[in-house]
Parts: structure tokens; sequence; C-alpha cells
């Protein structure tokens, strides 16, 4: 595997001076011998001397902020430029810029099964940078669609190990965990750009949704499943009133019940407090047995 490793540099500011003069210097030569009648090795020499100088400056090379430049000589890797400003290299190197800041791509929505083998409709949002910038050029053939395509094999790999909701008290989903699938995501999406010099600052599910033909199947779920709770938490409260009611009326000797009138309070009560519907009263205007 390749690592990086920092290529030397020399200032742009004065190699550009020193070959500004070098320039100069050897153009003046040139006429010079021309001038003076030299021979023809002389004037070939100055020539060539020129043309060096010329090339030079093609070692020039500007590196922006959060910016690296991957330098290869004749096929061998050299060094990666990182820090910013202008700088001189050898001129016969290839350079190819990498960006250092930090990215994102939202994947499209993908159509998987969950745990439980329902079709779910699944998105992510992915947070990554190029850290290593040989392991980006040299590892993969290109790190920017190797990121996506491994962030949405990832995700999917996700969708299937969990189940969109929860059934058994203490299970993670990825309806209700999120934190838990987001770290779970990221660590994944790591695990598999790693080899490409990219790390992964954040993955978060963007979209979650059961799949079109199943959807309302699962609504009407949803909505029974809700009620049940609904009417499980107002039945625990209607029995907690009662419990008080018939305490009060004990503790304060207001009514004396036997346990048939006790059982007919207590189904009066709960019919009322677990109803659905406002209850008629019927008022007794005859004695408490009648």
């Amino acid at each position: 595997m390749i690592q990086e490793k920092k290529a030397s540099a020399l200032s742009g500011y004065l190699m550009s001076a020193v070959l500004l003069v070098l320039c100069v210097v050897v153009t003046y030569m040139m006429i010079a011998t021309v001038r003076s009648g030299g021979s023809g090795w002389a004037v070939a020499a100055w020539v060539a001397a020129l043309v060096v100088a010329l090339l030079g400056w093609f070692g020039l090379s500007i590196v922006n902020p959060n910016e690296g430049k991957v330098l290869v000589l004749f096929g061998t890797y050299v060094g990666t430029l990182k820090s910013q400003g202008f700088w001189w290299v050898n001129p016969f190197t290839s350079r190819r810029a990498v960006s250092l800041r930090i990215r994102n791509f939202e994947s499209a929505k993908l159509k998987v099964n969950d745990l439980d083998g329902n079709p779910i409709e699944i998105a992510a949002v992915v947070v990554w940078r190029v850290v290593e910038t040989a392991e980006a050029i040299f590892q993969v053939d290109n790190y920017e669609n190797f990121v996506h395509v491994q962030s949405e094999a990832a995700l999917r790999n996700l969708a299937s190990t969990y189940p969109y909701d929860a059934h058994v008290e203490g299970q993670h989903a990825l309806r209700s965990h999120i934190l838990e699938i987001a770290d779970k995501l990221k660590h994944e999406i790591q695990e598999r750009l790693s080899k490409a010099g990219v790390e992964v600052i954040e993955a978060r599910i963007s979209h979650l949704a059961y799949a079109p033909e199943i959807a309302s199947a699962m609504l009407q779920r949803q909505q029974a499943s809700a009620v049940v709770a609904a009417r499980t938490k107002i039945v625990e409260g209607a029995v907690g009133m009662v419990e008080m009611a018939l305490e009060e009326l004990s503790k304060k000797q207001v009514i004396h019940l036997d346990e048939e009138r006790k059982a007919a309070m207590v189904s009066n009560l709960l019919v009322v407090l677990c109803s659905d519907r406002h209850t008629q009263p019927v008022v007794n205007t005859g004695t408490l047995y009648q």
C-alpha cells in the first residue's frame, strides 16, 4: 500500500527570481557570443542553457488552502504538497490536485428489506473528506465514485440487519434508535473507505419510510398499536380513579356499600371513564336498591 509522504519543494518566489536572472544572463551571453562570432558549439551550449532555464518555469506551482498536490515523477510517487502557498518543484513531475475540504452527499432512496422482511425506502447523508492523498489517488480508481458506491452498500447492509420498528422491548430499530443507528452506519462506512484514505465525519439517515405497496397496511398497524397503547393507559388511570373513589368514600363514611353495590359502582365508573363517547347519565329517584 502506498503511504502518503511530504514532498520537498522550494519557495516559488525565490525560484522565480533565480530563473528570471538566469534567463536574462543566458540570453545576454548567447547574443554576445553570436555577435562576437563565437563557434557554433558555444552558441548551441547557450541555447541549451536557455532551454533548461525556460523549463524551470514549469516547476512553479500554487497550492490553495485545504488542497494537496500529488507529485509523480516518471511513474514514481515522490510526495504530496499540502502547505498552501507558491512553490517550486521538479518541472518534470506531474501534479494532481486533491481537495481536502469537507464534502457531503445524499444517497439515492434505496429500496431494501429490513430485518423482518418488510420492504422499506431508506437514504442517508454522508459527510467526508480526504486525509491520505496517496491512498485516494493510487489505491482506488475513482475515490469519489468509490465513496458513493461503498456508502450505499453499507446503508443497504445496515438496513437489512435492523427492523423498521421495535416489536420487542429493548430491541434497536431504525425508526426509534436514530443516534445508535447513525453511529453504526458511520463506523461501517469508515471500515469500507479507510483503504481509500477517506475519513467519514458523519453519517445519518435522511429518509426512512415503508415502501408504497405496504405503507397503508403498516399505517393501520401503527394506528392499531397506538389505540391499544392509549386504551391501556386509560384503563390503568380508570382503575386508579375507581380505587381512589372507593377509598375516599370508605374513609369519610359518606355511604356504606355492600359488595354487590361496590361491584355495580365499579362497573358504572369504568364504563364512564373508559368509554370513547360521552355517557348519558341516568338519575335514580328511588331507593339505592331499586
